[in-house]
C-alpha cells in the first residue's frame, strides 16, 4: 500500500511538473494591431423558410392554370428536398476596437444550391416535358458582412471567441431562363456564430462557425411561361445559411 500511495504522489508530481511548463507563446502583439487583412475559405449550406398557403384559394393573387387540375381547393406545398454544400471565398479586415473586440468586415462570393420539392410533379418548361422530382435554384451571392468579434481570454497560442451583426447578400446568379421559382435580388441578414483562434509563429488561424438568419422575404415575381402555382402557393420564402469558415490573417 505504501509503495502505491508513493507512485500516486510521484504521478502527481510529474504532471505537476509537465503543466506548468511554459509554453512558448507565438505572435504576441498581433491583437495589438489597429488594422489588419487577410483570406478566408469556408464550405457553406444554403436552406429555406418556407410558409405555404394551406390552400391556393388564400393566396388573393392566385390564378387557376388552365392546362393543369389547380383549383382554389387544391394544396400544394414545397418544401427543401435536400441539403447541399456550397463554397465561400473573401477577404478579411479587422478593426481593433478594444483589447477584446474588434469590427470585422469580410466581404467575398458564395456559391451554393438549394432543391425544392413539392407533393405536385414538378414541370420545368427548361428542362423538357418529362416531371422532376425537385426543383434546384442555384445562387451566386456577393457577400457584405459586418460583425464584431468579442475574443475571451488567450490561453497560451489559442483564444475562442463569439461574433454577431449583419450582412447583406445580393444574388447575381440570373440567367435568360424563366424561373419556375424566381427570387429578390438582394437580401438583409442576421448573423451569430463563434469559433476559436490559434496562434502560428506566421500568421493566426481561426475556425469559425455562423448563423445567417434572412430577414426579408425574398420570393420575386411570378413567372410568365411556367405554371403559376409553384411559385403562387409560397406565402414566404426566407434564406438562411450556415458557414464554416477557415481564416489566415
Amino acid at each position: 500500500m505504501k509503495k502505491f500511495f508513493t507512485t500516486i504522489l510521484f504521478t502527481l508530481f510529474i504532471l505537476n511538473v509537465f503543466a506548468q511548463k511554459q509554453k512558448v507563446n507565438y505572435l504576441t502583439t498581433f491583437d495589438e494591431k489597429l488594422i489588419h487583412f487577410g483570406f478566408t475559405l469556408g464550405v457553406n449550406i444554403l436552406d429555406f423558410n418556407v410558409a405555404n398557403y394551406a390552400q391556393m384559394r388564400d393566396n388573393p393573387d392566385f390564378v387557376p392554370y388552365p392546362k393543369d387540375r389547380i383549383v382554389g381547393g387544391s394544396v400544394v406545398y414545397s418544401d427543401i428536398a435536400s441539403l447541399v454544400p456550397g463554397f465561400t471565398v473573401g477577404i478579411v479586415s479587422s478593426l481593433k476596437l478594444h483589447k477584446d473586440l474588434e469590427l470585422r468586415f469580410l466581404p467575398g462570393m458564395s456559391f451554393g444550391e438549394r432543391k425544392l420539392t413539392y407533393n405536385v410533379p414538378v414541370y420545368d418548361i427548361n428542362s423538357g416535358i418529362e416531371p422532376y422530382q425537385y426543383y434546384s435554384i442555384k445562387s451566386t451571392f456577393i457577400d457584405f458582412p459586418l460583425l464584431f468579434k468579442y475574443k475571451a481570454r488567450r490561453i497560451n497560442n489559442d483564444r475562442p471567441f463569439v461574433i454577431f451583426g449583419g450582412a447583406f447578400r445580393q444574388d447575381i446568379s440570373k440567367t435568360a431562363k424563366d424561373d419556375l421559382v424566381k427570387l429578390t435580388n438582394g437580401g438583409f441578414y442576421a448573423e451569430f456564430g463563434g469559433g476559436w483562434d490559434h496562434y502560428f509563429p506566421f500568421f493566426r488561424f481561426s475556425v469559425e462557425a455562423k448563423f445567417s438568419l434572412g430577414l426579408n422575404d425574398q420570393l420575386g415575381t411570378i413567372p410568365e411561361l411556367q405554371r403559376p402555382y409553384y411559385a403562387q402557393s409560397i406565402k414566404s420564402l426566407k434564406s438562411n445559411i450556415f458557414t464554416l469558415s477557415f481564416h489566415f490573417e
